[in-house]
């Protein structure tokens, strides 16, 4: 999570008024759309097992929902702050913007650590997430989703609390569901995969073949895994992951020159992603520190973690070697470490569009609810395919033709497409 003296959200805004300057965005916009346009905040009750109450905090930040319903995740962290769910949702904002998709930006989460609760005390806190928020939220006003620490069993549990309150079937009000009961088939691999099909759009750009590629990738969560999943079936080589180690506090870096084995790592890897070091030794696995991941001689970098993951103090071990950075992550990058990457010449995947593959098979899995028709694996990921290429091909076009940075691309046309649909619905 964000360390203390690093906050998300000015990031966010200074990102967005970057954009603005370039748009030349009247005033009335800029504020409507630098800030959210509702925030909750309350207190989420819980009876522990061992019969004690003990009261968590959580939060809901709907950005905008000019082009929508706001659409994002809820995610269970023990340094979740506000500034950090109002960053997400912005970030949301534009995500859905840039691949075209008819929803707008929301975020949630609740303080709280997965790792210590059980799943009972885990499905009281979602219950009671639900509660607090279940006339602010719904299909047709915003819609939540799995993110950091939450996962479709989560989803089930809010989504059952729901249609209690509201007394009728609602699937469409929350996505990331098992399959079987509205869940989609591709959710799971969608946002690891998009981050990889936009990077195999690079490497055609550049005339490079997958298979004469290598990368690191930050991270070893349901992103991560399946960005290494598709870029070896393309050909590439994943020479290192990185994982957050619960005992001991910290991230570690396993390398394996060879290339890593996924195969290898899920048996020995816990259901947040953690891997276990000792394990990873035998299995002939390098143990280095955490911040390693960046520093390997690669072709692609992949940080697929948490926000302010890429700094001014760490972009400049970045090797000369890396040509892509795909930001599987969201905010991974900060404005500093972007003037590094810029003046090394990396082209870099900015992250609403490099990670949009999840909330785009998200709004597919709210179509498939809403119409009680459920597409096969193959076409639910073929449609990602054409939403992530065209989406890439026109940021991609646009930082060509005007000379600019693929970041401040991808913000032109989603903040552009935003703009507008507040001018048309009158709001500025």
């Amino acid at each position: 999570m964000a360390s203390k003296d690093f906050n998300p959200f000015d990031m966010a805004q200074a990102q967005f008024d970057k954009v603005a300057d370039i748009l030349n965005l009247d005033s009335a916009t800029r504020e409507i759309l630098r800030n959210p346009l509702r925030e909750f905040a309350f207190s989420i009750p819980v009876k522990m097992d061992d019969g004690k109450t003990k009261v968590f905090r959580g939060f809901r930040v709907q950005h905008n929902d000019a082009r929508g319903p706001a659409k994002g995740g809820i995610r269970f962290h023990p340094q979740e702050t506000v500034d950090t769910v109002r960053a997400l949702a912005m970030w949301m904002t534009w995500k859905c913007a840039v691949v075209n998709i008819p929803l707008g930006g929301g975020k949630g989460g609740v303080i709280c650590d997965p790792h210590h609760l059980s799943m009972k005390e885990q499905e009281q806190i979602c219950r009671g997430w639900v509660r607090q928020m279940a006339k602010n939220v719904g299909p047709l006003n915003d819609v939540p989703a799995p993110d950091v620490m939450t996962n479709a069993q989560h989803m089930l549990w809010m989504l059952d609390e729901f249609e209690v309150i509201h007394g009728a079937k609602y699937p469409g009000f929350i996505t990331g569901k098992p399959v079987g009961m509205g869940g989609s088939l591709g959710r799971t691999e969608a946002t690891g995969y998009g981050v990889i099909f936009t990077v195999r759009e690079a490497l055609k750009d550049m005339g490079i073949r997958p298979q004469d590629t290598t990368a690191s990738v930050q991270g070893f969560g349901n992103v991560a895994q399946y960005a290494i999943e598709l870029y070896q079936q393309l050909g590439g080589k994943v020479i290192c992951v990185s994982s957050w180690d619960q005992q001991d506090q910290c991230s570690y870096t396993f390398k394996k020159m060879s290339g890593v084995s996924l195969d290898e790592l899920w048996k020995i890897t816990d259901k947040f992603g953690g891997i276990d070091k000792a394990k990873a030794k035998e299995l002939g696995y390098e143990i280095l520190d955490g911040g390693a991941w960046i520093e390997q001689d690669v072709d692609i970098l992949i940080p697929a973690a948490l926000e302010n993951q890429v700094r001014g103090d760490n972009a400049a071990k970045i090797s000369k070697k890396v040509k892509i950075i795909a930001e599987g992550a969201n905010g991974p990058t900060t404005p500093d470490a972007d003037k590094i990457i810029q003046e090394k010449g990396i082209f870099l995947i900015p992250d609403f569009l490099a990670n949009a593959g999840g909330v785009t098979c998200s709004y597919f899995e709210q179509v498939q609810c809403n119409m009680n028709y459920y597409w096969e694996k193959d076409e639910v990921l073929s449609k990602l395919d054409v939403k992530m290429t065209s989406a890439f091909r026109a940021v991609s076009e646009l930082a060509k033709k005007k000379n600019m940075y693929m970041r401040d691309a991808a913000y032109v046309i989603s903040i552009s497409r935003v703009a507008q649909a507040c001018k048309d619905r009158g709001w500025v």
